[in-house]
């Protein structure tokens, strides 16, 4: 084979004027976004980096630093979630085995309480509390009509002011059916119970539980006529949504070099290998209607399988850049899902109600466990993920793993199960068990906001400062 020319220092000039920061694959009804590529960082960024620069939700080295929360129901199994030991000398407890190639990317951290999920005045509806309470750090208003309120969102709150660097400003996913109103907890509006991130205080950012509506906004583009049609085109030809931007994947390779090529080509195949899978859920039928009241076809049947394409999903927006903001409720607190893939006919609310049965305590931990498997999965995708700047998506990335309900025999709401990983692109101190002695969740989320250029959010529900020593 003839040796390659080497690029003149024009040429490479000219293709890094090309590539823009952000690069779509189009078609008619389509429009990809691919990963940012090492080549195309344009001299001031890597300026930035040797200056130690940083904007408005980026990391020091100039990538995205993105912010997620995922959310698990009815509280956890005490003995098996909490580490042993302290700081880095720490052992993770039986349920976060599933981290242990991870540990060094995370912290435990202990003695994070969210007041406002408790009784207090209003009596019962826990469940429904710890759900609306979790992001917001406010007391949901004890209503099941209208009139529901509680409080904005740590990611509405940031995505206000650093959305509009992306072309989603947050994306909202669940793994649960959403229920819009009705009464659902002792008093409670199902508002409260199906929706974790809240625009204002009295309006729910609904979160999307069907794959293919998600994976349609990620990677459609045009009018709804135009996306109508190439769904349909896809549907009766067996095409692939690759198969209409195939003129603009050549120009873009054509402008790559060998690393960001191989970036591409594994990118491009696991947009594939989830739009098949979609595909075998739904059994391809028709394109579900977002605004139909009645849960759309097309979701898994297997709450696994479920959970596993929505994580996929919410890592390529992160990897294209397409959001930096992201909530994901794996189910509304008080749910009383059955676990059959792991042997557990019983619902996981009267699992967690054990009052000291043996029995009962180990199919907790054991689902407790299972949920854990499917983060682990996620992260370790995110881990293997390289970002523009040659770090992981992870390492780039605040992940808060928890829930509002910490016993979910008692219904407490001290010392909260929290995981927070990734190391915020360099701005979180991972690797560690940190118990905080009992302060508001809610200053967490004022820390988190502050890495993401949202400095100007001092107060979140009832937060009385920055979370130090995080």
């Amino acid at each position: 084979m003839k040796n390659q020319p080497i690029p003149s220092r024009e040429a490479t000039r000219q293709r890094q004027f090309t590539l823009s920061r952000r690069n779509f694959l189009r078609g008619v009804g389509a429009c990809i976004a691919v990963p940012m590529f090492e080549s195309a960082l344009p001299s001031m960024l890597r300026a930035a980096t040797t200056a130690g620069a940083r904007t408005a939700a980026t990391t020091a080295t100039g990538a995205p630093l993105r912010m997620a929360f995922a959310y698990i129901p009815n509280g956890v199994h005490q003995e098996n979630w909490w580490p042993t030991g302290e700081g880095s000398a720490f052992e993770l407890g039986q349920t976060m085995q599933p981290l242990a190639a991870l540990k060094s990317s995370l912290q435990v951290v202990g003695g994070l309480d969210h007041k406002e999920a408790a009784p207090g005045n209003d009596g019962a509806g826990d469940h429904a509390r710890a759900n609306a309470t979790f992001l917001t750090g406010a007391r949901a208003r004890k209503t099941d009509s209208a009139n529901i309120e509680v409080g904005t969102s740590i990611d509405q709150l940031v995505a206000q002011r650093t959305g509009h660097l992306t072309r989603l400003s947050s994306l909202e996913l669940s793994c649960d059916f959403v229920r819009k109103s009705g009464r659902c907890d002792s008093g409670y509006s199902c508002a409260y119970l199906y929706n974790l991130s809240w625009a204002s205080a009295e309006t729910p950012a609904a979160p999307e539980p069907n794959p293919r509506l998600v994976f349609e906004r990620l990677f459609g583009q045009g009018d709804p006529a135009d996306r109508r049609a190439n769904f349909l085109e896809r549907q009766q030809t067996q095409k692939s949504l690759l198969d209409f931007v195939r003129e603009d994947t050549k120009s873009l390779e054509r402008q790559l070099g060998y690393n960001d090529h191989q970036k591409l080509e594994e990118y491009l195949t696991g947009v594939r290998e989830i739009e098949q899978r979609i595909q075998r859920a739904e059994g391809f039928g028709q394109l579900p209607d977002p605004h139909a009241e009645t849960p759309p076809a097309g979701i898994p049947s297997d709450y696994g399988a479920h959970m596993d394409i929505m994580y996929d999903l919410l890592t390529m927006a992160f990897q294209t850049d397409s959001t930096r903001i992201a909530t994901l409720l794996l189910a509304g607190d008080g749910t009383n899902r059955a676990f059959p893939e792991i042997g557990i006919p019983e619902g996981h609310h009267y699992c967690s109600h054990h009052r000291l049965n043996p029995e009962l305590m180990a199919k907790i931990a054991s689902i407790d466990l299972f949920y854990m498997q499917h983060f682990a999965r996620f992260l370790k995708k995110l881990d293997e993920t390289k970002d523009v700047d040659g770090n992981s998506i992870l390492h780039n990335s605040m992940i808060v793993y928890g829930g509002g309900n910490a016993d979910g025999n008692r219904h407490t709401h001290d010392n909260l199960p929290v995981i927070l990983a990734g190391a915020g692109g360099g701005s979180l101190t991972p690797g560690r068990y940190a118990p905080m002695g009992g302060k508001p969740m809610s200053n967490l989320f004022l820390s988190m906001a502050d890495r993401m250029g949202a400095t100007d959010v001092t107060r979140i529900g009832d937060s009385t400062g920055r979370l130090q020593g995080v």
